[in-house]
């Protein structure tokens, strides 16, 4: 059976720096998570941000055993971590030079260090280290074929990292990182590697809509301009011609709503705007589509995956903290996850 994480980064993520709200700690982010209840049913676990204020990169062996039993003591698992590999958090660009490439795979060893620490004590019993490319889609474009050539040559050398801590990435296709703002690039670069035993996709309902729309990449749309959103059929065939290319590669799981349009907060440009399962103006039938990222052809469950997580960033705070918030979301991913159950039996 699929574990149901929430992700702990919507804490985070946009937030913290002048004239934004403040951050979410971690602790508020666990209590909330934990106390989300429907039907009796509970989130299994979370995803983290392996980064400050939640959790600092460089933490030592006795850090992480008290984040574990932090984690514990709310029932929880820890699922996948998202390495901090961007110039902001110490990272560096994967297409940069060579000091910014060598930050951004200092990241990576860092974070794959941790993720098999959390393993190594217990907590962690399956999930990935998230990774992207660290620049922009701008600065990408000035030489696409030879700016992507020197991304998949750092995602190759972080994947041997990964490898030699026995974690897996994913490559996470949002639309405002450079080389993974198209589906068809990402595909490039997913191939370019070619390690999907350690280096694969990480499907966010929210950001793969766009693929299908062709932001940042109108030349790779597969929904026709000015698309009725209430013709069904045609955002059918465009999903099962998107997900044919890329569930092969999917590692991670990210259960998104999307109103179609885009958003962004720092770094995080014109990308996915992420809604609340209940709003009005989202286009996704959340678990219908679910289904083509988690099911084969045949619909039936391809059990590639052990958990699926929420991914709800850029939410204000009084969002965040009111708790039909995480009952409306686990709800939806209950409905997920038996849509795969009842492939599976």
């Amino acid at each position: 059976m699929l574990k149901l994480h929430n992700a702990m980064w919507p804490g985070v993520v946009g937030k913290g720096q002048p004239g934004t709200e403040p951050f979410i700690d971690l602790d508020t982010m666990l209590k909330m998570t934990a106390a989300a209840t429907v039907d009796g049913q509970h989130f299994d676990g979370v995803d983290l941000f392996l980064s400050d204020p939640h959790i600092s990169i460089d933490s030592t062996d006795e850090d992480l055993q008290r984040l574990a039993d932090k984690v514990r003591s709310y029932g929880l698992a820890i699922g996948s971590c998202v390495a901090p590999i961007w110039g902001g958090c110490g990272g560096g660009s994967a297409m940069g030079d060579e000091i910014e490439r060598g930050r951004f795979l200092q990241m990576v060893q860092k974070a794959c260090r941790l993720g098999m620490k959390l393993r190594e004590i217990g907590v962690r019993p399956y999930g990935c280290i998230r990774v992207d490319s660290s620049c922009s889609v701008e600065e990408w474009s000035s030489d696409p074929v030879g700016n992507t050539a020197k991304i998949i040559g750092t995602f190759t050398e972080a994947a041997k990292i990964a490898k030699d801590y026995g974690e897996i990435l994913a490559a996470e296709g949002e639309i405002c990182w450079g080389g993974m703002h198209s589906w068809k690039w990402m595909l490039r670069v997913l191939e370019g590697v070619g390690q999907q035993d350690v280096f694969g996709f990480q499907a966010d309902m929210s950001h793969t809509l766009l693929y299908l729309m062709g932001y940042n990449a109108p030349e790779d749309r597969i929904l026709p301009e000015n698309y009725d959103w209430k013709d069904r059929d045609v955002l059918d065939e465009a999903y099962i011609k998107l997900t044919s290319k890329l569930r092969p590669w999917v590692v991670d799981f990210h259960v998104a709503q999307n109103d179609g349009s885009v958003f962004g907060s720092g770094s995080h440009d014109k990308t996915g705007r992420h809604c609340l399962v209940n709003d009005p103006n989202g286009k996704l039938d959340i678990p219908h589509f679910a289904k083509y990222w988690l099911c084969d052809e045949t619909g039936k469950f391809t059990g590639a995956l052990k958990h699926i997580c929420w991914d709800g960033c850029m939410f204000p705070n009084s969002c965040m903290t009111n708790p039909s918030t995480w009952e409306n979301i686990l709800a939806a991913m209950i409905q997920v996850r038996m849509e795969c159950d009842d492939t599976a039996r």
